[in-house]
């Protein structure tokens, strides 16, 4: 894919953050956003599964194509962090966990039952869906390492800043785990599999690349989520 087609892909992808901040600012909840977390993560265990070309003009890196949208869960991640808090964080991961455990057994249990005669695309099935309960095992692993890495460096930079330079939370909350993520689901995902390193960095930069385009984002959804306060304001 190349670079501008990658670029409108991504904003397109992140966009749907901003419907649930404008649901979290009308509501005061965070269902939508949680929604979504949910949603993001468990298109991305199917996603992961095939390994795509990106192309971002001085090089082409290859990972997974489930990084496109699997990396604006952390975006999710800081939104809810900065409306809700770390407590709120922490029980939309642990719902997203639970859903993944699900998710698993329905894709394991796809698999073992038996195909109709007249169906013959079993073998397609076997060769993408066989292969899913790996790629969430490993998510599962990444998934609540790095998710609660992100909530805790975010919430400690928030604290530290007295809530000044959103970006730098953002940007730093996001950076390290991203790339312990990336490690982590890489390794025990497809080893063996694939050539490993290659992926690993090529779903680092990847990565890195969408977080920065995202951080317009990480402010836009903040002005949405507190725009109502500043209504009232003005009109008090």
């Amino acid at each position: 894919m190349a670079l501008f087609a990658l670029s409108i892909w991504i904003i397109a992808i992140t966009s749907f953050t901003l419907l649930g901040s404008l649901y979290a600012k009308k509501s005061n909840k965070p269902d939508l956003l949680i929604a979504l977390y949910v949603t993001f993560v468990l298109v991305s265990q199917i996603l992961a599964a095939k390994i795509c070309v990106f192309d971002l003009g001085f090089r082409e890196f290859v990972a997974p194509s489930a990084i496109l949208v699997f990396s604006v869960t952390y975006l999710i991640t800081d939104i809810v962090n900065e409306k809700f808090g770390k407590n709120q964080t922490h029980r939309m991961i642990f719902i997203g966990f639970t859903t993944q455990v699900a998710a698993t057994l329905f894709f394991w249990l796809s698999t073992k039952l038996s195909p109709a005669p007249s169906w013959n695309l079993q073998s397609a099935w076997q060769n993408i869906f066989s292969l899913v309960p790996r790629i969430t095992f490993a998510s599962w692993i990444a998934f609540l390492v790095s998710e609660n890495l992100d909530a805790i460096i975010f919430s400690w930079f928030k604290k530290k800043t007295n809530g000044k330079y959103l970006w730098i939370r953002n940007a730093f909350s996001s950076i390290p785990s991203l790339a312990i993520d990336s490690f982590i689901f890489i390794f025990l995902a497809f080893y063996g599999i694939y050539p490993i390193w290659a992926l690993i960095f090529g779903q680092i930069t990847i990565k890195w690349f969408i977080g920065l385009i995202n951080i317009p984002f990480m402010y836009f959804n903040k002005w949405l989520l507190n725009s109502s306060k500043n209504e009232q304001r003005a009109n008090s």
